[in-house]
């Protein structure tokens, strides 16, 4: 356990393995342990460092509004100071935001991102193709929004993960400690909500980072997430995609040894070619 001190906020790490550096960036509700698969698949051939976003379980936030900007600031101040740069990053949903906006700012300290369906909804806000599905994610997200406020964080929850993220039932098969992360996260979740950049990229700064860059996604998720990864590989047509059988969500927790294996060859070998 380690706490590094970022800016205004104090991050809860963990760290892995040596070699060049890796940075494993969590989505909404959760943290670090959420990659505890995949840490010791990946630490044979990396320094893997797993932390915490500012306000989630151990890491600490200021009490205000927080912002994506912020989370940004954050992940490139961590991987400075523990000397990591160049360092691959690998994040999941919004963390994959996380990691795309930070190759966009500070391109200098990233070697590689690998991005599983980060949920830049905003990108589709302007195709009619996807008003239907949009509209109904955005009824379901305020549902999840009201619940949270009346201070109904174990319902909220289970209404997030049933109905927006992992599909009818998932919550009652998740284990007891894993339930218990997102109702402790639940106010984060308001908090990205509250900032109105939050779920959207800029495509054009983003064509600015020319590096490697691996774009997955599971055949058993919901269409919207690819129709995203199409946007951003517009802008980075040098990107690769993946499809990962069989999965969905977070296949870093489904299937971590097949995504462990992506990650590593697809890491490795452009560590190698650079």
């Amino acid at each position: 356990m380690a706490i590094i001190t970022v800016g205004d906020v104090d991050l809860f790490y963990e760290e892995a393995g040596r070699g060049p550096g890796l940075v494993l960036v969590h989505g909404s509700w959760v943290d670090h342990h959420e990659w505890d698969q995949m840490v010791p698949l990946l630490a044979g051939h990396f320094r893997v460092v797993s932390y915490e976003r500012r306000g989630h379980s151990s890491s600490s936030a200021p009490d205000r509004q927080g912002s994506i900007r912020e989370d940004v600031e954050d992940l490139f101040g961590l991987i400075r100071l523990l000397g990591l740069d160049p360092a691959v990053v690998v994040g999941n949903s919004f963390g994959g935001l996380v990691a795309l906006r930070l190759a966009a700012a500070h391109p200098e300290v990233v070697a590689a991102i690998v991005v599983h369906e980060p949920p830049g909804l905003g990108l589709l806000a302007d195709d009619p193709v996807h008003a239907e599905v949009l509209q109904g994610f955005t009824a379901r997200v305020g549902e999840v929004a009201a619940t949270l406020k009346a201070g109904k964080y174990a319902e909220g929850a289970e209404l997030f993960v049933d109905s927006i993220a992992l599909g009818p039932g998932s919550w009652e098969r998740l284990p007891v400690t894993q339930q218990e992360t997102f109702i402790r996260n639940a106010p984060t979740f308001l908090d990205e909500l509250g900032d109105p950049d939050s779920l959207t990229l800029d495509l054009g700064q983003l064509q600015n980072y020319t590096g490697p860059v691996l774009l997955t996604q599971g055949d058993q998720s919901p269409p919207m997430f690819a129709a995203v990864l199409d946007r951003i590989h517009g802008a980075l047509p040098h990107a690769q995609r993946l499809t990962c059988s069989g999965a969905g969500h977070i296949p870093h927790l489904t299937h971590p040894q097949d995504y462990a294996e992506s990650v590593i060859k697809y890491a490795v070998q452009d560590d190698g070619a650079s």
